[in-house]
């Protein structure tokens, strides 16, 4: 692999085996496995760059690789994740979705699509933040990018609840009944094909899953374990809503691997060909 300095002129002109690079400045000397506060900014920096070409059009899609959000805090910026970082500049509401396909995805050969109703919160913030609104806006969301990147026409929905038992009437709490079936039941009078609230233990069978195209889980651990069993290393973490195509890995920085030349690249690589499957698609 041949590496060049991106000059501008049209990635598709590029010679085989050759990748260019757009040249970010480090403030200071970088160390494989070794955090340094002093490159968040470099960091964020990558960031904004990726996101600046891609909203222009000057590039077909974000691919980024795992972030340490922790060494990011600790040089004073507030930072939780890859997903809020980009809804926050284009100021758009977002939805997070790990895609696990094929051999890798769903028991029946098919894909496992989990997306999130809450991302990087706290488990003790998660109940107020799972309101009727926002699970109309994120299920609309969802739906609107399935069809229009994953190229299906009537997306069935299945929306986990967030108690156990999906609250046993009430018995184990309210927010089924107060906030998320009336969500359910809007968008279903809308003519979406959502169903639940589904107990959350019971909704990743092989038989429930062959009934839907994709399943919102109302907190990260209560559907990403799932997923990552079914596919993990192999897995895309995808943001929807964004006014361009986004993928990820789906694991962190394995900060132990770095520069052993032992680390799996297997995400990276299914990141990116879903990022081009996706920029492919037209939609946008």
């Amino acid at each position: 692999m041949t590496l060049r300095n991106y000059d501008g002129n049209a990635i598709d002109a590029r010679a085989p085996g050759e990748l260019r690079v757009v040249p970010m400045s480090l403030s200071a000397a970088a160390a494989p496995g070794r955090l340094d506060p002093r490159n968040a900014g470099y960091v964020l920096a990558t960031l904004a760059r990726a996101a600046e070409g891609s909203t222009t059009g000057e590039f077909a899609a974000i691919v980024t690789a795992p972030v340490h959000k922790g060494v990011i805090n600790d040089a004073g910026v507030p930072f939780t994740g890859h997903t809020e970082f980009f809804a926050q500049r284009a100021r758009r509401a977002v939805v997070m979705m790990l895609v696990a396909t094929g051999d890798h995805g769903a028991r029946n050969g098919g894909d496992l699509r989990v997306a999130l109703a809450t991302t990087h919160l706290p488990l003790a913030a998660v109940p107020a933040a799972i309101t009727r609104a926002s699970l109309v806006r994120t299920l609309r969301i969802l739906c609107d990018d399935l069809i229009a990147h994953f190229r299906i026409a009537a997306p069935r929905i299945a929306v986990l609840g967030l108690n156990p038992h999906a609250g046993e009437g009430g018995h184990l709490g309210r927010e089924e009944i107060d906030e998320i079936a009336p969500a359910i039941a809007q968008l279903r009078a809308a003519g979406f094909d959502v169903a639940g609230p589904l107990p959350a233990d019971t909704a990743f069978l092989p038989a429930q899953l062959a009934r839907f195209d994709a399943v919102l889980a109302m907190y990260h651990d209560q559907g990403l374990p799932v997923l990552k069993h079914a596919g993990f290393g192999h897995a895309v973490n995808v943001t929807l809503g964004l006014p361009y195509v986004r993928t990820s890995v789906d694991h962190g920085t394995a900060l132990d691997l770095a520069g052993t030349g032992v680390a799996d690249a297997g995400s990276l690589v299914a990141a990116t060909r879903l990022a081009m499957q996706l920029a492919g698609s037209g939609a946008r």
